[in-house]
């Protein structure tokens, strides 16, 4: 089997992998969080469990856009000179390291709550999951594309999936730092947010990352980008719908008029 088999198959794979995820979430919470619980492991330091889980995605993306065709030893017949293929490319990659470089070795030490623990059997499935999307999209866009011309940098949809990624990314900040400052000012962490889209919506933080991905699928215009898009829904939707019924349960006085991730929507 040569590397593109391998590569169309778990692409493939990982729409239908996604499409069942999605399904299954609205059954199961994923056990980490509020929803930590018993049966999946031992616990992992949340500090360190987000580490490893979040830094093979800004490692590994970052090898393919080292190596990119040297991993194969042998460029694509379609290829871009280096000139036109570094500038897209290195866009891409400033991007996605914006993220991960911020969700790895940024967002885990400004967490509250140093005893709070993450099961072993979430953070393999993280690594995993990490693992598999930076390949996919790592060696897409270095190799498998063949590259992206200058011209890609004038392109609607490139301009608009970078302006989406960017609102993700301060939505997505902004929303989290809300969160954070509410655990360093309460007694066991949970209170209701505030300001910002939590006038609105239950889970601004997760719109805001879900716009991230959507945005970059548009900017990459690309299969491995979709699908990541998809996964992100799939995985953060039904977390929204539980954090949000959870919030209702939990506090009498939570905002009637507030949905869980789309403001007047949902």
């Amino acid at each position: 089997m040569t590397e593109k088999v391998f590569f169309h198959w778990l692409l493939i794979s990982w729409f239908v992998l996604a499409a069942a995820i999605f399904i299954a979430l609205f059954f199961v919470n994923a056990p980490y969080g509020r929803y930590t619980r018993r049966g999946w492991g031992p616990l992992l330091n949340n500090r360190i469990a987000w580490l490893l889980m979040e830094s093979v995605a800004s490692l590994g993306f970052a090898a393919f856009f080292i190596f990119g065709n040297d991993i194969n030893m042998v460029a694509p017949e379609d290829a871009l000179p280096d000139s036109d293929v570094n500038l897209v490319s290195w866009v891409f990659l400033a991007l996605w390291e914006a993220h991960y470089i911020h969700r790895a070795f940024i967002y885990p030490f400004g967490l509250r709550g140093t005893t709070d623990k993450m099961p072993i059997t979430v953070v393999m499935m993280g690594v995993f999951f990490n693992s598999a999307n930076a390949y996919l999209n790592g060696r897409y866009l270095f190799s498998f594309s063949g590259g992206y011309s200058q011209t890609w940098l004038n392109d609607p949809r490139f301009i608009a999936g970078v302006l989406l990624f960017i609102s993700g990314f301060i939505i997505n900040r902004q929303s989290d730092n809300t969160l954070r400052l509410l655990r360093k000012n309460t007694a066991n962490g949970y209170a209701i947010p505030r300001g910002g889209l939590y006038r609105w919506i239950s889970c601004p933080n997760y719109l805001g990352e879900i716009s991230i991905w959507t945005g970059w699928a548009i900017a990459t215009w690309s299969l491995p980008g979709l699908a990541f898009a998809l996964w992100t829904a799939a995985n953060l939707a039904p977390r929204a719908r539980a954090n949000h019924a959870w919030y209702k349960n939990n506090f009498d006085s939570y905002p009637e008029n507030r949905k869980a991730l789309l403001p007047g929507l949902w």
